[in-house]
């Protein structure tokens, strides 16, 4: 028998309508946000910026692809990694389902990483992805965007993620602890694996000029994540015990 509370159809008809209220009001709310985020002010970026893609060199104007605005994911792969992040991985699963969407709707999809390319387009090819993935080796656009540290940040014992200062470290990381499993994963240390954070930033191209529009990390993805989505709607939601998702290939390994 369950442990869960259980009662009859009338019972369940009842509160999921009292439900349905609060999640007609979140919708409301999130549909709020939205508004909220489209009136934020452009930023123009005078910076250039160059990248590696599977076309050659490229500007930060050149990742739209004719199109006027992009949405850039910030992949934690950086260039000592031997492969990315898989929570990240995880995120990037659903990109190929509606990049294309997205393309028809004037708006490119791009992935972002400081590995270099060829790293990049190993990866690529072992996850069976296809959505375009641009390396941003050896500028400053990850450090800009706020997703990629340095060493002398990590000594000093703060750097600024998510809009405010973070201490370093986020807290003392032992053998065991799921961060340290991530990193060796990624074939690195956790500090090194620390220099690198998860994020998106959109931008618009307008008259020639590219302006930095929106940003978000941390919890801010979590509407990126396809498979949470899902699990919130699980009987038992996200059921989390520890580090239990793999990249796509690893869980058939044991």
């Amino acid at each position: 028998m369950t442990t869960h509370v259980t009662g009859t159809r009338e019972e369940w008809l009842a509160a999921r309508r009292e439900l349905l209220e609060a999640e007609k009001e979140l919708t409301r709310r999130s549909d709020e946000l939205t508004r909220r985020r489209q009136d934020l002010p452009w930023v123009r970026v005078d910076k250039s910026y160059r990248f590696e893609t599977d076309h050659g060199s490229a500007s930060l104007a050149d990742l739209f692809r004719g199109r006027s605005q992009l949405i850039v994911y910030h992949f934690m792969f950086g260039p000592d990694f031997t492969a990315g992040c898989p929570s990240c991985s995880a995120i990037a699963d659903g990109f190929d389902g509606f990049a294309v969407h997205l393309a028809n709707h004037d708006v490119t999809l791009c992935a972002v990483s400081r590995a270099p390319l060829e790293k990049l387009q190993a990866y690529k090819r072992r996850m069976g992805w296809s959505f375009p993935w641009a390396s941003s080796f050896g500028s400053d656009f990850n450090a800009d965007f706020g997703v990629g540290h340095t060493a002398d940040e990590q000594r000093s014992g703060v750097a600024e993620y998510n809009f405010r200062a973070v201490k370093w470290p986020p807290k003392p990381v032992g053998e065991r602890d799921p961060l340290a499993t991530i990193a060796a994963g990624a074939g690195t240390d956790v500090a090194t694996f620390m220099r690198e954070r998860p994020g998106m930033s959109a931008f618009a191209l307008e008259g020639g000029a590219v302006y930095h529009t929106y940003s978000a990390y941390s919890r801010g993805l979590d509407g990126l994540w396809g498979m949470y989505q899902w699990l919130d709607r699980a009987p038992r939601g996200r059921n989390e015990h520890g580090l239990w998702w793999r990249r796509h290939d690893e869980y058939e390994r044991g």
